[in-house]
């Protein structure tokens, strides 16, 4: 499934998107995308080897952590796969993300799509946007009334506690996952779910017969841990402190909504494979089913094109982006420490 640019689209969208196409940005590169799954299967199979060949030693959490970075990094290729950024064929593009969600990292591919392709109908959106939802963290004081005795306190610290709570990240999405397919939301239940399974068996199996119990509980605990704050740290500055938007009705024209809702990572080289291209979030969001390599030129479309129209383009530094949300978040947060919704609440009830 495919997130779909709504059929309505602004007379100003109609214009960049024109330009986008002119220049074949668009169009799909097969060859760019079997370098970039050659590329993702050898830095896995690089960690099996020095597993297998490290043996019953510490030195495992190394390779722990690196294996953790490899799930995050397989993420980009069920990512674009989902998008039809990688595959407009739906067999082969279900092929990738089931192998690289479900197989390689316990994620139901069929949750995540359907999970996804709302988030970018309505990023940020505190009613429609399940990325803002499914949170513990608030992004607006409205959403303060629906926490709870521990989440009431990771509020008041979310600033802090947002990125420690990132190493739950993993295991939060493979537990959303399985939830997903019990409650029979995926299409694919039964492919799913022997997958998932296979995965937990040959993960563990390998784990608990070449690592002593100790060693074999750490490396999971740490490949765990590794995957969910990379993938965290990928998804926190894309949107979190940018606009919030709230009521029933859509007010946003397609380009405003995704524009003024999305942060740029000023792009270099490392920062565009750490990131996948979700560094360009702002040309992701407008041109979904944009292959990665194209996304560089239509940043410098959409600058220009933002520029002319007078809408706000943001793109900061990799340290600033995590600043801002942490700044955002302390700022949200700020009337709950103060104790002033808790004691509206208090005045409400008596």
């Amino acid at each position: 499934m495919q997130s779909r640019q709504p059929t309505a689209a602004s007379a100003t969208f109609t214009e960049l998107l024109k330009q986008v196409k002119d220049e074949g940005l668009l169009d799909l590169d097969p060859r760019y995308y079997a370098g970039r799954l050659a590329l993702n299967t050898g830095l896995l199979v690089s960690g099996l080897v020095a597993f297998f060949l490290i043996g019953d030693s510490w030195w495992q959490m190394l390779v722990a952590l690196w294996m953790g970075l490899c799930g995050a990094q397989s993420g980009f290729m069920w990512h674009d796969a989902g998008h039809k950024a990688m595959f407009r064929n739906k067999k082969a593009a279900s092929a990738v993300g089931y192998i690289h969600a479900n197989f390689v990292n316990g994620v139901s591919y069929g949750w995540w799509v359907n999970h996804h392709n709302k988030h970018h109908s309505n990023p940020n959106h505190l009613g429609l946007d399940p990325d803002i939802g499914r949170r513990t963290a608030i992004f607006h004081v409205k959403q303060y009334a629906s926490r709870r005795r521990v989440q009431r306190f990771i509020v008041r610290h979310q600033a802090v506690l947002f990125f420690v709570l990132l190493v739950l990240e993993a295991f939060k999405m493979q537990k959303t996952s399985a939830r997903s397919i019990a409650a029979g939301n995926s299409k694919r239940p039964v492919l799913e779910s022997a997958l998932i399974l296979a995965r937990a068996v040959v993960y563990l199996t390998c784990v608990f017969v070449v690592l002593s119990p100790l060693q074999a509980v750490c490396f999971v605990v740490v490949q765990q841990v590794s995957m969910g704050i990379y993938i965290g740290l990928l998804f926190a500055p894309n949107h979190k402190g940018m606009e919030v938007r709230d009521g029933e009705t859509e007010t946003l024209d397609w380009l405003a909504r995704q524009v003024l809702t999305s942060r740029n990572i000023r792009p270099s080289w490392y920062i565009d494979f750490l990131y996948g291209g979700l560094n360009y979030q702002v040309e992701h969001h407008l041109f979904p089913a944009m292959p990665q390599k194209s996304l560089p030129r239509a940043r410098e479309l959409t600058r220009a094109y933002c520029a002319e129209r007078g809408l706000p383009y943001h793109e900061v530094g990799f340290w600033t982006s995590y600043r801002e949300v942490a700044s955002y978040l302390h700022e949200v947060s700020e009337p709950i420490r103060r104790g002033e919704l808790d004691q509206a609440e208090h005045r409400a009830a008596a």
